[in-house]
């Protein structure tokens, strides 16, 4: 994909960490370099150590070795100069007067540039506004992304299942008691399996989980609400899954059962509203008025905040959480959004159920595909 902006544009970034970079050249490196964009024509300039790669893999037009460009600037010093030197130097003699470089642009190199000259301004909004509306190959990846989510998952239902009750309701698994770490280990190392690279899994168990990025801790119990929350890295791809399922390993009680129900028929009320054109904050107010009809409101208790108190949902791609924020925008087509609404009653537990859909003109399409199932 060649994305075509008159505009000049600058990112000095890793593309392992940095979604525009990665977007903007499809070429994964773990050390910062340089993308120009400039009048259609973009320019990597790369290490040594990459530039051969680069050239195999990397989306460009023309590369440029960051060493030649160095002992320009170091002439006949001993001293190698800094790399925000340098920078100025390449864009320089590229005659760049001003760029648009991303929210994120390193200070450190903007003082640098702003010394000789060259005006970095941030792009208002987003950088690469392509990435909003997902490409079919994208919701390809995005969906490769969710299959080893997925795995993931299925691993976790797995052990639950063959984990029987011990003392105090312990639960025990393999000879041992199981905990969060321990069921967290094994998702985690299906999804190495399967191509993924894991960030962040959250097992939480009983009041744990009423705090939503809780990542869980100590013995899980029988009879007792479950979070697994997956959202691995495509390794391949740099694409994320996402997605979200609570269980319980036993005999769910009523109110838990009622609880869990809840959250579902909310989950089904989001995405039969959810089309092209719907204010996403009409979605996310429906389902607060929802869960309260159920008698599951969102307020304050003991200090504390209980019910529904986070966001529906947000946008997936290659970022856990990227534009768009669901309540926060009117809903296009195309845009790659997790539905995610949750109740969280410290006492109780809590209950999260997470997929992903893509906007269409008419509704959406649900890329998700792991069931929901409250017993295990």
């Amino acid at each position: 994909m060649k994305i075509q902006n008159s505009k000049t544009r600058l990112i000095v970034a890793a593309s392992e960490t940095d979604p525009d970079m990665l977007y903007a050249t499809k070429f994964w490196a773990p050390d910062p370099f340089i993308f120009l964009e400039r009048n259609g024509k973009r320019t990597l300039v790369l290490s040594d150590l990459e530039i051969d790669r680069g050239r195999k893999q990397a989306n460009a037009d023309e590369f440029v070795m960051f060493s030649e460009l160095e002992r320009e600037v170091q002439g006949k010093s001993r001293k190698t100069p800094p790399y925000e030197k340098v920078l100025a130097h390449f864009l320089r003699r590229r005659g760049v007067r001003s760029a648009i470089v991303p929210a994120g642009f390193p200070l450190g190199y903007a003082d640098a540039l702003a010394a000789n000259r060259i005006r970095v301004r941030a792009t208002n909004g987003l950088f690469w506004p392509e990435r909003e509306a997902k490409s079919d190959r994208e919701i390809e990846m995005i969906g490769r992304a969710l299959r080893i989510t997925e795995t993931g998952l299925r691993r976790a239902i797995d052990i639950l299942k063959a984990s029987k009750p011990g003392a105090g309701k312990r639960l025990r698994w393999s000879g041992k008691t199981l905990t969060s770490e321990m069921l967290r280990a094994e998702i985690d190392s299906a999804i190495l399996r399967a191509g993924g690279v894991p960030t962040g899994t959250i097992v939480a168990g009983g009041d744990q989980a009423c705090d939503p990025h809780e990542r869980g801790s100590g013995p899980l119990f029988a009879n007792s609400l479950i979070i697994l929350d997956v959202f691995p890295r495509d390794a391949k791809t740099g694409y994320f899954g996402d997605m979200t399922r609570t269980v319980l390993r036993g005999c769910a009680s009523e109110a838990q059962r009622k609880l869990w129900e809840t959250v579902k028929a909310g989950q089904a009320l989001a995405l039969k509203k959810i089309k092209a054109g719907v204010d996403g904050i009409t979605i996310h107010k429906a389902i607060q008025e929802f869960f309260a009809e159920r008698g599951f409101p969102t307020e304050l208790r003991k200090g504390r905040r209980v019910g529904f108190f986070h966001g529906t949902g947000h946008g997936l791609g290659l970022e856990i959480h990227e534009h768009p924020r669901l309540q926060k925008v009117t809903l296009k087509a195309r845009q790659v959004l997790t539905v995610e609404p949750g109740l969280y009653y410290p006492g109780l537990g809590g209950v999260r159920l997470e997929d992903v859909v893509v906007v269409t003109k008419d509704g959406c399409k649900i890329l998700s595909r792991f069931p929901k199932r409250l017993e295990v």
